[in-house]
């Protein structure tokens, strides 16, 4: 038998080829996958070729070895069915349903170490969505919003959504998006937000309304780096920014001559791959992901999942998301 699996061989190209059937070494299983998810934020930065190349691929993920320069595989959200076991392994895999932080392939191997069952209740499509919504817990675990506070978030894609339905769920007092997409901001206040703006001077004035005014913790996660600024604006005194975008090789120019000394605005970055040091103590990753899987089966993942692209036209979904972003938020690739 042969497998698939997608490479990316040069800016905004992929292509699907056949590769060997793997086989399990006799600590492994072989995973056939049923869907995988694209990462509408990170992919399309590795898709387009603005993902730097002097950086390892995700030093966190064992899948995702060397850099990010062409050709390469990725992708960190599979799903699949065990169907084979090496022979040190508990045979009581063989039939389970497993996520996976593996690139897009038709079918691979793994230890059972590396691999998360998917609880009874979960589909498929669901478990895919495991990363952005442990993401958005990630987010939520960084930017501690408080009773009562005011909050904004750039960025209506699947991170954005994920996060603003998590935030919707908590006891802040207000929640407002911002998204250049009418569709997406729809999709936004169908998922909990108060309101969801487009971008602009108007957005940052209407986000600094209230008393005192600005927001108390504002989310950057459009993957815009212009998006930040905006951020920052619209963030009162002693309020904080967490930026959740990584923006690749393209920079941001920042306007920090104005407000942002005085009123003491705090930025800091945010990445699912680590704790935040202050919460070591008692949480591990395994934690987090204990409370993103049961987060997961309580959201509304009808506003996040917009497509299914079948895996030999995995071309057609990337360009999708790149011209068509308005209908296009979470796209899953089927096998």
């Amino acid at each position: 038998m042969t497998a698939r699996r997608l490479r990316f061989t040069a800016p905004r190209t992929v292509e699907v080829e056949s590769v060997a059937d793997p086989v399990p070494e006799s600590d492994e299983v072989r995973v056939r996958t049923t869907v995988s998810a694209i990462s509408s934020g990170t992919e399309r930065l590795v898709y387009r070729g603005e993902a730097p190349t002097d950086l390892p691929a995700d030093p966190a993920l064992e899948s995702l070895d060397g850099d990010l320069s062409f050709p390469l595989s990725y992708g960190y959200a599979a799903v699949g069915e065990v169907d084979a076991v090496g022979e040190d392994v508990d045979p009581d895999w063989r039939g389970r349903r497993a996520f996976a932080f593996e690139p897009h392939a038709s079918a691979f191997t793994a230890s059972p170490d590396e691999l998360q069952p998917v609880p009874d209740g979960v589909t498929d499509a669901q478990a895919a969505l495991f990363p952005t919504v442990e993401t958005a817990v990630n987010f939520l675990m960084d930017g501690n919003p408080r009773i009562g506070e005011r909050v904004g978030v750039f960025g209506q894609g699947m991170i954005g959504l994920a996060t603003a339905a998590l935030l919707a769920d908590s006891s802040i007092a207000e929640l407002a998006t911002v998204d250049a997409c009418p569709t997406r901001r729809e999709r936004s206040e169908r998922i909990g937000a108060d309101r969801s703006l487009p971008p602009g001077a108007d957005a940052v004035e209407r986000l600094r309304e209230g008393d005192p005014p600005g927001r108390d913790l504002t989310y950057e996660l459009s993957g815009a780096p212009d998006a930040l600024d905006d951020a920052i604006a619209a963030t009162g005194y002693d309020g904080r920014v967490v930026v959740g975008s990584w923006y690749g090789t393209k920079s941001a120019e920042l306007d920090l001559g104005r407000s942002f000394h005085r009123d003491r605005i705090a930025v800091e970055s945010s990445q699912v791959s680590t704790i935040e040091p202050a919460l070591r103590g008692r949480w591990s990753l395994e934690r987090r992901r204990e409370v993103a899987w049961e987060r997961l089966t309580g959201l509304d993942l009808d506003p996040i999942l917009t497509h299914r692209i079948p895996f030999a036209e995995a071309a057609d979904a990337y360009e999708l998301l790149e011209e068509r972003p308005e209908e296009a938020v979470g796209v899953l690739l089927t096998y």
